[in-house]
């Protein structure tokens, strides 16, 4: 939309004028220091406005901002090297945007923020060790499907000691 009415000028007399310069004209590189300071989500929502601002948004170099400083690490232990190998930074984000389970039982799960690309993480009760969790007189465990977990845990206790090893 910005584009097209950035190229939409009229003179005095109703006429179109010619075509100035609009939001297509912006270099790239100059778009793409702009993406620097934006969250993810502005950045693919500009990317629809032009070519200009769809080349700035493919950029390794704005996409490797929005990275966490460790996210090579974070691939080593969550994939094979054959899954992210030839990978662009903007496909990094959006693989570790998703949840990616990182115990064999699936009880621990990672992801990126979409908006900040802080490393967040899920730990499920079953991968806890919990006082008294076994003693069916005191928890249930209950298949669910809002959760990232598949099951929850309903505990009638006051009080929980929990601890956790990630």
């Amino acid at each position: 939309m910005g584009a097209t009415l950035s190229n939409l000028t009229e003179n005095p007399n109703g006429a179109a004028a010619a075509a100035g310069p609009g939001l297509g004209d912006i270099p790239e590189s100059c778009v793409a220091c702009v993406f620097m300071n934006l969250t993810p989500p502005e950045i693919c929502n500009l990317a629809r406005l032009n070519r200009a601002f769809r080349g700035a948004a493919s950029s390794d170099s704005v996409w490797e901002a929005k990275l966490p400083p460790n996210y090579q690490h974070l691939l080593s232990l969550l994939f094979p090297l054959e899954r992210y190998e030839g990978l662009s930074k903007k496909d990094i984000f959006a693989v570790l945007s998703r949840s990616v389970p990182f115990d064999d039982e699936g009880n621990k799960v990672v992801w990126l923020d979409r908006v900040t690309g802080g490393v967040c993480m899920a730990v499920s009760a079953k991968a806890m060790v919990i006082t008294g969790i076994d003693d069916r007189r005191y928890w249930s465990w209950v298949p669910t499907e809002e959760s990232r977990m598949a099951w929850k845990a309903n505990h009638q206790l006051h009080q929980i000691e929990h601890n956790g090893r990630v």
